[in-house]
């Protein structure tokens, strides 16, 4: 009873500092000057903020050691990429390829092209360093159950990619197993939430994030940032600034947990305590994260972050990007992103399973097993001429 009260009573301190954060920057602020300080003295981060470029995560091996693309580059590149079709080029009408196009090219906006080839700065390659023995092995026992749930269908019938390493056979007797870690991708298999995407369950969001939108906030001893990420997925991220060690290592949690201070007119922030049940590029609990956050000009906010895990990447790694300021009038209905596939599609792809299997049972429709609701078929109309062949 105790620990569910002082569960509670740190849920309600967290919303009172959002309220107070919010009130303190109304969202009509004007942006200040480089260098500007809070009223309270700390360097001034508010706003809201997005990387309107396009750059890839790590730099194609088509680029080698091109770090910078000229002008000119970026104009070619910006005219071959918005030649591709997308996925308003349809496969076999009726098969599952086309089903799972569902989301066609009017989902899919294109960013003009940055002048980095990629966002990762060091190692100086732009590449992400190898991983382990151990983070292979894991991805590999991974690989496979998956595979093993996907055997059945027409994808590994007809030796698809997305069935690579893998067979065409019966039903796997694995279906009636427990995946050998926490899921957070889809799996073939649809026995409850937990065997879905994070995306289909509206928990897509992962840190560190490099894409959508933040709107930072600030008070004294305290930063907050507002993530709105993928398909209105957001989540609040509170930062305190006073000095007060870590959490206990045996208290994990999904973003991690966040201590940070001011280096000159930098934000440092030290993040350790993930959770198993997190996974940003197959790191999970031993994640370790450095960031630093620092207002180059008005309108430009620079972010960088180094990323450590001794469990999955033979060497530490950096990212690099620079953020943009939003008007702030029109953004102002953006603070609550909405993400209804949880609420609506999840329930709904749930029960059409269970009618799947009762008229398999009743032998009146195909095995469950033999159908694939895992792959994401997505290369239909072309491949993006920016990180294509990768």
């Amino acid at each position: 009873m105790r620990k569910r009260l002082l569960q509670a009573l740190g849920v309600v301190g967290v919303i009172v500092a959002v309220i107070v954060l919010l009130k303190v920057a109304p969202a009509g602020s004007a942006s200040p000057a480089p260098g500007t300080r809070t009223a309270w003295g700390d360097p001034d981060l508010q706003g809201i903020w997005t990387d309107e470029y396009q750059t890839p995560l790590q730099r194609p091996a088509k680029y080698a050691t091109k770090e910078t693309f000229t002008d000119e580059e970026r104009a070619e590149l910006d005219r071959q990429r918005a030649g591709i079709l997308r996925r308003d080029q349809r496969v076999e009408i009726g098969s599952e390829r086309d089903v799972a196009g569902a989301y066609n090219a009017v989902f899919q906006s294109i960013k003009h092209t940055g002048k980095r080839t990629s966002l990762v700065v060091d190692p100086p390659d732009g590449r992400i360093p190898a991983l382990t023995a151990e983070a292979r092995q894991r991805a590999d026992t991974d690989r496979q159950f998956r595979l093993a749930l996907l055997q059945a269908t027409q994808t590994c019938k007809d030796g698809d990619a997305a069935c690579a390493g893998g067979k065409f056979g019966p039903p796997s007797p694995r279906r009636n197993e427990v995946a050998p870690f926490y899921n957070t991708g889809r799996l073939n298999r649809s026995d409850g939430p937990e065997d879905r995407s994070m995306t289909e369950r509206c928990m897509a969001a992962v840190m560190p994030d490099f894409g959508g939108y933040r709107r930072i906030v600030q008070a004294p001893g305290t930063v907050s940032i507002f993530y709105d990420v993928g398909q209105g997925q957001g989540w609040q991220r509170v930062i305190t600034l006073e000095q007060v060690p870590h959490l206990a290592s045996s208290v994990r949690q999904r973003f991690g947990d966040s201590r940070g201070h001011w280096e000159g007119n930098t934000l440092v922030v030290d993040v350790t305590n993930f959770s198993p049940k997190s996974d940003f590029m197959g790191a999970r609990e031993n994640l370790h994260l450095v960031e630093r956050w620092t207002r180059s000009d008005a309108k430009t906010l620079e972010y960088t972050v180094t990323i450590e895990d001794p469990t999955t990447w033979t060497k530490s790694w950096t990212v690099k990007q620079e953020m943009n300021r939003q008007d702030d009038q029109a953004n102002r209905v953006y603070y609550e992103p909405r993400c209804h596939e949880g609420n609506y599609g999840l329930p709904a792809l749930l029960s059409g399973m269970r009618a799947d299997e009762a008229a398999f049972a009743a032998g009146k429709g195909p095995d469950p097993a033999t159908k694939d609701t895992a792959t994401d078929f997505g290369t239909e109309g072309g491949v993006d001429a920016l990180t294509g062949g990768g």
